[in-house]
């Protein structure tokens, strides 16, 4: 599997959700210390967590925040046995996390250093012009009809969103935002703003950047949006991370989130293997329980140009460390994008094909939407910026607020995310499962290119690609997210 590497990003955490939280001290004899680690412990599900809170407790470990709605829990605890210790009645699994998180796949921002204005703009915003995926996707047409309603709330799970920034400050639920680094819910404003990355702030910004006659528009500007912090200042997004993120959302009436990322540090997690299985139970339910809250989660499918549908080999895996190479197999997923519900998203740059990067499947990728192609035009020989995907950025050296360009499925999801969202305004009351399906209907079909697909031959066979399917096909899924049948 090819893996494109990625930087990164932010923060602690503490505070309680409209969960349980509990903070208790060890009753076990004293084991030799060993450095802090994290565990999730699952108690069986639909059982009560509180014989796994006494084992944890027993095994001396901290616990840190209780989900009793999906019997997880996240406990930090120096015991170097406590896996061991902790087992028995009352608790079903139990991993370390150490090693476990995922490095956010950032990208380059190329920063805009001048805001010239622009002509034949539709909707007032001084860089429109710049904006090519917003006409791809029919959003001056929807924006005629409904922008989307303050009502509908998009959780951004990502490296926290700028409060500051012109273009969104308006747009931002901050009563329902949070940092969820470390496993429990902080609510401070500094928790969840950007540190040392700015890629929730420019994926906020391509679903819901207000047309003010500043900046640029987002695809469903009428909406809000939640920074729901998830990814670490090392640029990890850790398992407990996520399971706080997903029942964030599910108990703050969020009604679509999107993950531009993916969860554990090899890019298929396994669950036939043994310290992988807790991680995808643990992410599983909190996706099935904020399912069951009414939240649609929308996410990328990833940017190795690899089949999803035809697992053999991991050879990119684990993105903290060394590479390393493993056999994989159908009971191995990407996360949260293969998660039964979720809504995939591929990406297509400025002609409407397959990004060079993208990652693909039949039956793994539901919709497609502009990621941006940096390097079609040069056939891989050089990168053309304004190909790439426009949004809101926020310099983590300076400090600032501007706008600048990404590529990658971490911005096509979020096309697909304000899509959905617009969807939900224009036609209140629909379920996940409803939302998804309407979101799939309203989509304009794309066609398998013929043959072996490389739009960037000059950077050699590793981004050769075979599309399979008909209507609905392995690059494309059901097709183009389309803003304007969404909302009619």
């Amino acid at each position: 599997m090819k893996f494109i590497r990625r930087k990164t990003l932010a923060a602690a955490s503490t505070v309680a959700l409209g969960v349980g939280l509990a903070v208790t001290g060890g009753l076990a004899p004293a084991s030799a210390a060993g450095p802090e680690t994290t565990f999730l412990v699952l108690a069986p599900q639909g059982a009560s967590t509180d014989r796994a809170v006494a084992r944890a407790t027993a095994a001396q470990g901290t616990v840190v925040a209780t989900y009793d709605q999906i019997g997880v829990l996240v406990v930090r605890s120096t015991n170097p046995d406590f896996v061991r210790q902790v087992a028995g009645a009352g608790v079903e699994s139990v991993a370390s996390t150490a090693g476990l998180g995922a490095a956010l796949d950032e990208g380059e921002t190329v920063e805009l250093t001048g805001l010239a204005a622009t002509t034949a703009n539709p909707t007032g915003e001084p860089l429109f012009a710049q904006q090519w995926d917003m006409p791809m996707i029919k959003v001056p047409q929807a924006h005629a009809i409904n922008a989307g309603s303050p009502d509908v709330v998009v959780g951004v799970l990502d490296s926290g969103i700028s409060s500051s920034h012109p273009d969104l400050a308006s747009q931002i639920a901050r009563d329902k935002s949070a940092s969820c680094i470390g496993g429990a819910p902080d609510t401070t404003e500094a928790s969840w703003n950007p540190t040392t990355s700015d890629h929730g702030t420019h994926v906020a910004g391509t679903i819901a950047a207000a047309v003010n006659g500043v900046g640029v528009t987002g695809v469903a500007p009428g909406v809000k949006v939640a920074a729901v912090k998830v990814v670490n200042d090392d640029g990890y997004i850790f398992p407990e991370a996520a399971v706080c993120g997903f029942l964030w959302a599910a108990e703050h009436g969020m009604q679509v989130t999107n993950n531009s990322y993916y969860i554990d540090p090899w890019e298929l997690n396994c669950r036939n293997d043994a310290r992988q299985r807790p991680v995808w139970q643990a992410i599983q339910r909190a996706i099935r329980y904020s399912q069951s809250k009414g939240v649609l989660h929308v996410a990328s499918s990833g940017n190795s140009n690899y089949d999803l549908a035809h697992k053999n080999v991991d050879s990119g895996s684990p993105n903290n460390g060394t590479p390393e190479v493993r056999e994989v197999n159908s009971a191995c997923l990407v996360l949260p994008g293969e998660a039964p519900g979720v809504v995939t998203v591929s990406a297509v740059g400025p002609t409407g094909a397959k990004s060079y990067y993208s990652s693909y499947g039949q039956g793994v990728v539901d919709v497609t939407a502009p990621g941006g192609d940096t390097r079609f035009r040069t056939q891989g020989a050089r990168s053309t910026t304004s190909d790439a995907i426009l949004s809101t950025t926020f310099n983590v050296v300076t400090r600032t607020n501007g706008w600048g360009y990404k590529q990658g499925t971490s911005m096509s999801s979020p096309h697909a995310a304000g899509v959905a969202a617009l969807a939900a305004s224009a036609h209140p009351g629909m379920n996940p499962g409803q939302l998804a399906a309407f979101l799939e209907s309203t989509a304009t079909p794309l066609s398998c290119p013929a043959g072996v697909y490389n739009p960037v031959p000059l950077l050699g066979s590793d981004y050769d690609a075979t599309c399979s399917g008909g209507a609905r096909n392995g690059f494309y899924g059901a097709g183009m997210v389309d803003a304007h049948a969404a909302v009619r």
